[in-house]
């Protein structure tokens, strides 16, 4: 490369100055070469093009419809399919949250204040209410019928909430086998005639009521008329038992009105979708005279039996899940088809597009195409030979202006990159700032460059500052991570053997947190002498915020056992002090147990916990289904019940988090209870100590790489009985 005063000959400006001589050159010669050649040939290329172009039309538009129709059917039914079970999987829900507090209040009705329950007012149309109903025969006045609602007047206000929460419920309801039914909504006037006659009703001859009897679970009616307005819908209901015996079934309903005008709405000229219930019967239909119209339940037929088997199999597998869009011929029609399931009342959403329709957008468009192709060949003969003249005139000029703005562009490029060049060469010694400068502002590619390495430079010194920041920032959160997890570690009973002067029982425990620090804990402490409190819980949550309230649990605990209170008495004044401030309302699961030493007589309560394992002399561990409490922080006013087990020398007991049952592998599989009470059983008469290290390494095995979610925490006492003369165990 050489300098000739400003001329720089080899460099690239004179690199690109050729380069683009010779091209402007050899591209002129080729355009002019081929111009003619191609606009001699053009004409009938375009005639046989245009053919092709026509057929290629034609197929890829029909190719394209069927596709979009494949895939707004799919859509179509997936997403309103889903739509509705989520809407009826909300009924669900909400009807077992009602059943299970039904349960409770009427498997302790001594527990309960008798409440007032008043008849529908129609001056408090609009507001939501809770309203008495009896029927026909029944006097609400008798002993026995007045009692029945004054209990079941203390479930009004959840009544009131469940259907406060839910814009789409109709109503929720509890009615008693002697026909006393306690219900919810906003609509009082309606439960008078117009003559304004009250209108009585006997739930136990609608067919919810017979229907949650008779097959004794949750369930969902067929689509039916309200009693008091004549809209259709459909009731979940369940039945409710206490001592074996039914005791209520409640219920909520939905109106489904709307899913009627949605689905009626959403058909057209080539396209319907239609509603099937259980039985394979079309009970919603945008198709008002066709194959898929809704008739009477009296006169319809089970699609499933349908002489076109294609058609009976779509409607089978649309009612076990989705299926792929299909062919099918129905009264010899063709329609492309494609089905979704409402699993949980057991429906199935059918959408169809006729396949005689769906051609019509394609053959349009082919004609249109067509009458565009012979407009364009006409204009293009007539501008042909004027392009011609015009090209060769554009195309000298062309090349003359190229030649003298390679020269300008030539000069213009390397002049700002010489700069960039020396200035980042001046970069060293830690001097990363590259700053901007008018030689770079060029409004181009370069420009870009050099905004680019100013920007890069900027960024470059604020990620080495945030890096420091961050570095800093990390260190001291791990400090006091750290400093947490000695300290939860210290909180718990962490010396073993506990009681090495005590020979009367043998205890060890375990606590490994999913995360730095945990929720779960567990304690055993002497209350006297003779009696051993033990206790294993799980707070809701993760991380420091379980850590915190765990901690507070544990020392509430032990502070009121140590008043000596049996366990019902220590749950009960425990939740009472964390219901009282608990802002964050956070919960606690507690299985706890006091123990008589002397006698080997255990006296245990539960609090939403994990069943315990027993494990006899001689035997093998199994598990004992005590009756759960309401956890602990979860509702002011729990009452819990206590029990007593009667535990002989070389029993054992067994208590654990969930999060050993619920450990989790690669393959969403659950460790679950059985392989807990397997590796117990492996070694029944190994000691505390190894029969934790057994379940432990039985959910290693299990879980392998998979990553921890949940605290895993055991405990295990053995029982060997009062201490003998000798210094042993009876």
């Amino acid at each position: 490369m050489k300098r000739v005063k400003n001329l720089v000959i080899g460099g690239i400006q004179t690199k690109i100055f050729n380069l683009i001589l010779v091209t402007v050159i050899l591209l002129g010669i080729a355009l002019l070469v081929i111009t003619n050649y191609q606009n001699n040939i053009l004409v009938r290329l375009s005639t046989e093009s245009a053919q092709r172009q026509q057929t290629a039309i034609g197929e890829t538009t029909q190719a394209v419809m069927d596709n979009v129709i494949v895939q707004s059917i799919e859509r179509t039914t997936a997403v309103e399919a889903a739509l509705a079970d989520h809407l009826f999987g909300g009924l669900r829900t909400q009807v077992t949250l009602l059943r299970d507090r039904t349960e409770q209040l009427l498997s302790h009705p001594a527990e309960y204040t008798s409440k007032s329950a008043a008849q529908p007012d129609p001056a408090q149309n609009g507001a939501i209410t809770a309203q008495l109903f009896w029927p026909e025969g029944v006097d609400p006045s008798e002993p026995a019928i007045a009692q029945s609602i004054g209990l079941l007047a203390n479930l009004s206000d959840m009544l009131i909430s469940l259907y406060g929460a839910s814009a789409d419920m109709n109503a929720c309801y509890i009615a008693l086998p002697n026909g006393v039914c306690l219900l919810a909504d906003d609509r009082s006037a309606d439960k008078f005639a117009e003559d304004g006659t009250f209108l009585t009703f006997d739930p136990r001859v609608r067919g919810w009521y017979q229907l949650a009897s008779e097959r004794g679970e949750l369930i969902f009616s067929d689509v039916q008329a309200d009693v008091f307005t004549g809209d259709i819908g459909i009731v979940c209901a369940a039945p409710v038992y206490a001592d074996g015996q039914l005791a209520a079934v409640v219920g909520a309903d939905l109106f489904l009105t709307s899913m009627q005008e949605a689905v009626q709405a959403a058909g057209g000229d080539s396209n319907d979708l239609c509603v099937l219930n259980q039985d394979g019967h079309i009970i919603f239909s945008s198709d008002r005279d066709g194959v898929f119209r809704a008739v009477p339940a009296a006169e319809a037929a089970d699609l499933r039996q349908s002489e076109s088997e294609s058609f009976a199999a779509l409607i089978a597998d649309a009612m076990r899940g989705n299926t792929d869009v299909r062919d099918v011929t129905l009264d010899g029609k063709d329609y492309i088809m494609n089905g979704a399931p409402i699993p949980t009342v057991g429906w199935a959403l059918l959408a169809s597009v006729s396949k005689e329709a769906a051609g019509r957008p394609a053959a349009n468009l082919k004609a249109i195409t067509q009458s565009i192709q012979d407009e364009t060949a006409e204009a293009y003969r007539t501008q042909n030979q004027y392009a011609k003249n015009s090209g060769r005139m554009l195309i000298v000029a062309v090349v003359l202006l190229m030649l003298a703005a390679a020269l300008i562009l030539a000069k213009r490029i390397v002049k700002p990159l010489n700069t960039i060049t020396q200035h980042i060469a001046g970069m060293r010694d830690g001097n990363l700032h590259f700053e901007m400068e008018d030689t770079y502002r060029t409004g181009d590619e370069i420009e870009e460059l050099a905004t680019s390495f100013a920007t890069l430079s900027r960024k470059n010194a604020e990620y080495v500052e945030q890096v420091r920041t961050v570095t800093a920032e990390k260190e001291r959160i791990g400090a006091e991570l750290s400093l947490a997890t000695d300290i939860q570690k210290a909180m718990l009973p962490h010396i073993f053997p506990p009681f090495p002067d005590r020979k009367e029982f043998e205890i060890f425990a375990s606590m490994d947190p999913a995360k730095e620090v945990g929720g779960d804990f567990f304690d055993y402490f002497l209350i006297d002498d003779d009696h051993l409190c033990m206790l294993i819980a799980d707070v809701s949550g993760k991380g420091v915020p379980a850590a915190l309230f765990m901690m507070a649990s544990k020392i509430l605990l032990q502070s009121i056992a140590m008043l000596g209170k049996s366990p019902a008495e220590i749950l009960t004044k425990a939740n009472e002090a964390i219901c009282s401030n608990n802002e964050a309302e956070m919960f606690v699961t507690v299985w706890l147990g006091i123990l008589t030493i002397s006698t080997g007589q255990l006296t245990a309560a539960n609090a939403g916990h994990e069943y315990p394992a027993i494990r006899r002399a001689e035997g093998g561990f199994e598990l004992y289904k005590d009756r759960h409490g309401f956890v602990i922080g979860g509702m002011e006013g729990a009452r819990y019940r206590e029990y007593d087990l009667q535990l002989h020398p070389g029993d054992k007991l067994f208590v654990y988090t969930d999060g050993v049952p619920e450990a989790t592998n690669a393959s969403e599989e659950l460790f679950g209870v059985e392989r807990m009470l397997d590796a117990l059983n492996r070694e029944p008469d190994a000691s505390p100590t190894q029969a934790l290290q057994n379940v432990r390494t039985a959910v290693d095995s299990f879980v392998q790489e998979a990553q921890q979610f949940d605290d895993l925490t055991m405990l295990c006492m053995a029982y060997k009985g009062p201490v003998n003369e000798g210094g042993a165990g009876a």
